[in-house]
């Protein structure tokens, strides 16, 4: 039942900054705080753990942790137009060192993106369908079984508009992807691909800037892993999800079994 094609397209994020900054022992929080969010989608903004140093620092200077605001879509920053991030929002692990439009992240500019949990979409062979005579897709969220935050890898990049100037602070785009892998068996019944998770003790590591992920891609590679079998949980939502402009946390609440398009009888987990 794995459903081909498709990405990590939304996510659910609704911790405050102050918990953030704690959780991932930043040095630096944003200046402006994000609300809660429950249906992230693609070119929003979200919080991204990055590992920084100042601009005209010293090599010998070490970077610090930073939560940052950025926008959900990477652009490359030889990219001649910002659209192009709407179709970067996901970067496959097999490919992201050495594909052009991830290579120069992945070597100095890799991150992590909170999250309470994701969703996926599944089209139950038993299920109704739609006027194109597809079955319809019934939505899953996928979340820690204990509750805590999932750390998905990503990348980020900068780019700068041409058509401001230097001192203007929208002249630079700060533009971010989540890294992705095959599912294993038990999740892929769902979907066949998922975020890549990074373990709390291998934040360090991946974050570091000074680690050339060009040179050590391999030892950078086997820090994102697919989530521990039995970490993650999942269960049916609304299809409310599928529209972006629905926010609220009754879009995490699980669906009673009498709504479920199709069965769904062993998809929960």
């Amino acid at each position: 039942m794995r459903q081909a094609g498709g990405v990590c397209g939304r996510y659910a994020q609704s911790q405050n900054v102050h918990d953030l900054v704690a959780e991932f022992e930043a040095e630096q929080g944003p200046d402006t705080e994000l609300p809660p969010d429950y249906n992230v989608a693609p070119t929003k903004e979200v919080y991204a753990v990055v590992a920084r140093r100042p601009r005209e620092a010293e090599p010998d200077v070490p970077p610090t942790r930073q939560l940052r605001v950025m926008r959900w879509g990477l652009v490359p920053s030889w990219a001649k137009d910002p659209s192009i991030g709407s179709r970067m929002i996901n970067a496959r692990q097999e490919t992201a060192a050495s594909k052009p439009a991830f290579r120069r992240a992945f070597a100095r500019r890799r991150a992590l993106l909170p999250a309470d949990g994701y969703y996926e979409w599944w089209a139950p062979p038993d299920g109704p369908k739609g006027k194109n005579g597809k079955p319809l897709k019934q939505p899953f969220y996928i979340h820690s079984k204990d509750g805590s935050t999932l750390a998905m890898a990503g990348l980020y990049e900068f780019w700068r508009d041409p058509t401001r100037d230097e001192d203007d602070p929208r002249a630079w785009l700060a533009t971010v992807t989540v890294l992705t892998t095959d599912a294993p068996d038990t999740l892929g019944r769902i979907h066949d691909r998922m975020p890549l998770l990074v373990a709390r003790e291998g934040w360090t590591q991946w974050l570091d800037p000074d680690r050339d992920g060009s040179a050590d891609a391999d030892a950078l590679t086997s820090l994102l892993v697919p989530a521990a079998p039995g970490m993650l949980a999942a269960y049916p939502v609304s299809t409310a999800v599928n529209n972006v402009r629905n926010n609220g946390p009754e879009l995490i609440e699980q669906l009673p079994d009498d709504e479920v398009l199709g069965s769904a009888e062993g998809m929960l987990f």
